[in-house]
């Protein structure tokens, strides 16, 4: 599959050698479910007019312009085409300033992040130097490049074949922690309690695996918009989980480890292969006499109707599979 069509095209320079790249948004929100503003009488689409504040008339998007507030209510105009004259360097070129420790990155910087390849087979060369060069060393470059008319600091590091380029946040686009965290009274932690959170800590322990990443609003979402296409009742209120507010917390530590106890053999069973759960327990559940297994019972599927721009809901496949042969009720 080809890739999209790069977001920015440029050089990616280091001292004296350069290359030609292009450079590629990493993120894509499209895979979301999207809504329209619509006329709730009509259902037909809402559009969106620009209107001027003052006369309260609408205008033409061709008359809409830009301009910076100098006082309330003064703006001062400024065309694209003196913005577009602001040349700087690295409007065309990500020009490597420095290596830096990727551990002295402060994650509150971490912005947006770009995939970065060699724009044809001539520049694989230099390309190539440079990003097994960041690779040997275990650095990452801080360079500066132009995105959507601002300037920004990217940092760039080896990712598989190419490169990842990360914008970075300027200082003042930080807000102070202390204003935040200067209120937080310290404390002695009892040395028992402290010991159950770290057991708690360590029972969780798991590498870090984001395909176990759901977005169980999405899904929700999702099997809501299905109901209504297929043109079942929806709950119009969802039951809210009942969190009861305790003063005990060596208890609640306790009672944490408890249930993380009860929960493993859950979360063994669950890992289980659905077609190896479903063979042992047909071995060790034989049919009835005289009676035929319902044939193409356990390969039933629940049928969802497909809704654009977000995955369909599986749960009930999920449950459909890991069901025991025994479990249903006998007729008559």
């Amino acid at each position: 599959m080809a890739p999209p069509r790069p977001y920015w095209k440029g050089y990616l320079k280091l001292s004296l050698v350069s290359c030609p790249i292009a450079l590629y948004t990493a993120t894509s929100p499209s895979e979301r479910v999207a809504f329209r503003q619509i006329n709730k009488k009509t259902g037909n689409r809402l559009r969106q007019q620009l209107i001027d504040e003052e006369s309260g008339e609408p205008i033409d998007p061709d008359d809409k312009g830009r301009g910076y507030e100098v006082e309330k209510g003064v703006y001062l105009r400024v065309e694209d085409e003196e913005l577009e004259a602001i040349a700087i360097e690295s409007s065309h070129t990500i020009d490597i300033d420095c290596f830096v420790p990727k551990a002295e990155i402060d994650e509150r910087y971490i912005d947006s992040p770009y995939y970065l390849v060699p724009e044809n087979k001539v520049a694989l060369e230099a390309f190539s130097v440079i990003r097994d060069a960041m690779r040997d060393k275990s650095m990452v470059a801080l360079g500066r490049v132009v995105l959507s008319k601002r300037e920004h600091v990217v940092m760039l590091q080896p990712r598989g074949k190419g490169l990842l380029g990360t914008t970075l946040r300027y200082p003042y686009e930080i807000r102070d922690e202390s204003i935040y965290f200067g209120d937080i009274g310290e404390i002695q932690i009892p040395k028992d309690m402290l010991a159950l959170a770290e057991h708690i800590l360590d029972s969780k322990a798991a590498p870090f695996d984001p395909s176990k990443f759901h977005d169980r609003y999405e899904e929700a979402v999702v099997t809501m918009l299905n109901e209504k296409k297929a043109g079942m009742p929806v709950a119009k209120q969802r039951p809210m989980p009942r969190i009861v507010a305790g003063t005990d917390l060596m208890a609640a530590l306790r009672q944490s480890i408890d249930k993380a106890k009860e929960e493993a053999p859950k979360t063994a069973a669950k890992q289980t292969p659905p077609a190896a759960a479903a063979t042992a327990a047909a071995k060790s559940t034989p049919a009835p006499k005289g009676k035929r297994a319902a044939k193409g019972a356990s390969d039933q599927r629940e049928m969802l109707l497909p809704i654009a721009g977000g995955a369909p809901a599986k749960e009930a496949v999920e449950k459909q599979a890991t069901q025991k042969p025994g479990a249903r009720k006998k007729a008559g």
